[in-house]
């Protein structure tokens, strides 16, 4: 019933986070903890208690089970998968970047290698590169495409609480100039 994508520290944050009455050691496996999330789910036929604005969207129990059916969110990558992600990305941001958009000076043959090139970077918008390239391409005027990173409900909620942390500690916008100084001396 639960996929096996979900690793134990998201079944653990999910439990936390949409207050699930789960006692659990922390010293638990991950067979452990689906086994006593299963059983819960099994004899819990209605549960109002749900936590309100969850990171996870879950307010009923259809969307829980839906929700651990199905694969996790939250994609892990092997090492070999975030180098030559992160080599997309660098071979975009210098496109954007250093190219100026252009395709001639950069390493790509025509926009549709950089479609293609998009369309499966953005799927990982958990990585911070890949937010950046889907920024950077989404101001090319160029384009009609508008890149969207597709990011986890977790990283979603740090994301938020950053934004929330800068909105408080800096309220008003601090205006750097940049470019050239003159310094004048009299």
């Amino acid at each position: 019933m639960i996929h096996k994508t979900h690793s134990k520290n998201d079944l653990v944050k999910l439990i936390n986070e949409i207050n699930i009455p789960i006692i659990f050691s922390h010293s638990a496996n991950k067979t452990d903890i689906q086994t006593l999330l299963k059983e819960w789910i099994d004899e819990t036929v209605f549960y109002t208690s749900f936590t309100e604005n969850n990171l996870y969207k879950i307010h009923s129990m259809i969307h829980l089970k839906s929700y651990l059916m199905n694969e996790s969110p939250k994609k892990s990558l092997t090492v070999k998968e975030k180098s030559a992600i992160m080599s997309v990305c660098k071979k975009i941001i210098q496109y954007s970047r250093d190219c100026k958009y252009q395709i001639e000076p950069s390493l790509y043959n025509s926009e549709q290698e950089i479609h293609d090139d998009m369309c499966y970077i953005s799927q990982y918008g958990d990585l911070p590169s890949v937010r950046r390239c889907c920024r950077l391409m989404n101001l090319n005027l160029k384009s009609t495409e508008n890149y969207k990173a597709i990011i986890s409900p977790q990283v979603q909620g740090l994301l938020n609480e950053k934004k929330i942390v800068k909105q408080v500690v800096m309220p008003e916008k601090i205006k750097i100039k940049r470019g050239p100084i003159w310094i004048r001396f009299d």
